[in-house]
């Protein structure tokens, strides 16, 4: 570590998605945790939401940590704390908060924060009420902890994950200035909304206002306390310098520092096992295919996926199936492509018909022959009526075929009954032409699987990557992508799947190689640095 770093005595870091799996975010804290876990031991303590037992599997609690300190903060404050173990590499201590309380007095609450540092939660509606009142929470969590152990004098940082866990902030700014706090931004709700609703972030960014587009889009609460985060912060961070210019421009507040997102690729199978795995995700992705499909495949097909939340527009998920469009009458296409999106939507199971083949049952499944899952309300899913749109047909004489798999893959969806992981190993190549992405795990993880991926200059790993002018045969392709170059970028991303279609062996298997590399520059050894800068920022603002 740089001598000129301050390092933290203690670090309180919180998130909604503390042992709690929802989003990116998850893996940027639990793939993190280890490396400052090493450093911190136990001062590393995170603190997450309590939603009750069946929501935290990974959570495992040991009743007597902490056992006198929790009963005095439910007994003077209110406030319920469950202790325990994260179940990730290195195991950290984390705590899981229970705010149900708090909402007794939320309206008082937010009269406090807007008289404090003018967060504004007149509008508030929907998600922005719990988050508020688990962030407060949160602050009385650590305050008490500072007090009931006796930190003063200690250099802590407590942390804060996205705009849902800011009251804790300002409940600290108030009544415990000693901490010292950082906020970060993992994308703006401003920016991400701006881009969800088809309107152009890009070409016209330093044109908009972030108050009055909240007012247009109806989120002022939840900008409102993102903005004052950011401003009231001792440190304020974002994962991208895309994200940055975001942030810069909507919150009016540029970021101390960009903290990017790296992981750790201990749940990466090697040498012998990395083959093993391969082969049998390959056989499991080509046996669920066949048998939805209803006939054989050549044993050269190509498997191509795409992953993520399911957000049509701004995961690039129109561009990836009009690529597929233009592929099937491409005359340089040679080989079979199975497209596989692997996006979890809303489902009411595996398909019955589907499950009976798979399990060695002679009836043939007669139901829609793109999708996995029964979808609930199949007729309002945007990635159906895509396909739909783009007489795409999946019949046995074309050449792209297409396969919606609108699961969470977790091991048990009853179909490939195997994670996200398990299947991604047996991809050959991955596309995420992505519009709105502060970051971009899915490529990253692709890429540290050695499954040749292709992203855009709007993702903020395609951003750091920086391969602009690359092709896919050096692991990473990085096409430009702008608020009106739609057409380009699906032209581009027919010619980068059809350029590795096209390669030998030797040429995929270098390919592949290329992948890994890049993957293992964003290891947290290498990134932790900009936490450590995050950490000495805040820090020396309260010697």
């Amino acid at each position: 570590m740089n001598n000129n770093y301050i390092t933290p005595d203690y670090v309180f870091e919180t998130s909604w998605e503390v042992c709690n799996k929802v989003g990116g975010i998850y893996t940027v804290l639990s793939t993190r945790a280890s490396v400052l876990q090493q450093r911190l031991k136990d001062n590393l303590i995170f603190l997450g939401p309590d939603l009750g037992a069946a929501a935290h599997p990974d959570f495992t609690e040991d009743i007597a940590l902490f056992a006198d300190w929790k009963e005095e903060l439910a007994k003077y404050n209110g406030i319920k704390v469950r202790a325990g173990r994260w179940n990730i590499p290195g195991s950290p201590i984390a705590l899981l908060v229970d705010f149900s309380t708090l909402h007794l007095q939320r309206n008082n609450l937010y009269r406090q924060v807007w008289e404090w540092y003018g967060v504004d939660s007149l509008n508030a509606y929907g998600d922005y009420h719990d988050s508020a009142m688990f962030g407060y929470a949160v602050g009385i969590v650590i305050d008490s902890y500072f007090r009931y152990y006796k930190l003063k004098g200690k250099k802590i940082i407590a942390h804060f994950n996205e705009w849902m866990t800011t009251f804790g902030l300002f409940f600290l700014k108030r009544y415990t200035p000693e901490v010292a706090t950082i906020f970060t931004t993992h994308a703006t709700s401003i920016g991400r909304s701006i881009a969800g609703n088809h309107k152009p972030l890009y070409d016209y960014l330093t044109h908009y206002d972030g108050d009055q587009m909240a007012g247009e889009l109806n989120m002022q609460a939840k900008h409102s306390v993102e903005k004052q985060a950011a401003h009231y912060a001792d440190c304020f961070t974002t994962v991208s310098d895309i994200t940055a210019r975001e942030c810069t421009q909507l919150l009016g507040k540029a970021p101390d520092v960009v903290t990017p997102n790296g992981f750790e690729d201990d749940f990466v199978p090697t040498g012998k096992q990395f083959n093993i795995k391969k082969e049998e995700a390959r056989s499991a992705l080509k046996k669920v295919a066949e048998c939805l499909l209803t006939y054989q495949l050549p044993e050269d097909t190509l498997f191509v996926a795409t992953g993520g939340r399911y957000e049509f527009l701004n995961k690039g998920l129109d561009v990836f199936i009009e690529s597929l469009k233009r592929l099937e009458s491409s005359e340089s296409l040679s080989r079979t492509i199975v497209a596989f999106l692997m996006v979890p939507a809303y489902i009411s199971g595996p398909r019955k018909d589907l499950q009976s083949h798979l399990s060695g049952n002679d009836n043939i499944p007669h139901g829609n022959p793109f999708v996995t899952h029964q979808l609930v309300e199949p007729w309002h899913d945007p990635i159906l009526s895509s396909i739909s749109w783009s007489h795409l047909t999946n019949a046995q004489e074309t050449k792209v075929k297409i396969i919606f798999v609108p699961s969470y893959l977790t091991g048990d969806d009853g179909i490939f009954n195997k994670s996200y992981y398990d299947l991604l190993i047996g991809t050959d190549l991955t596309v995420f032409p992505s519009y709105y992405e502060p970051w971009g795990y899915t490529p990253l993880e692709s890429a540290a699987f050695s499954v040749p991926t292709i992203t855009t200059s709007l993702s903020g790993f395609g951003q750091w990557v920086n391969y602009h002018q690359q092709d896919i045969d050096q692991g990473v392709a990085v096409i430009p992508r702008n608020d009106s170059n739609y057409n380009e970028v699906v032209s581009e991303l027919v010619q980068q799947i059809e350029h590795f279609a096209a390669l030998t062996p030797v040429q995929v298997q270098s390919a592949r190689k290329k992948a890994a590399t890049i993957a293992e520059k964003a290891l947290w050894e290498h990134f932790i640095e900009y936490y450590d800068k995050a950490y000495t920022i805040a820090l020396s603002k309260k010697r």
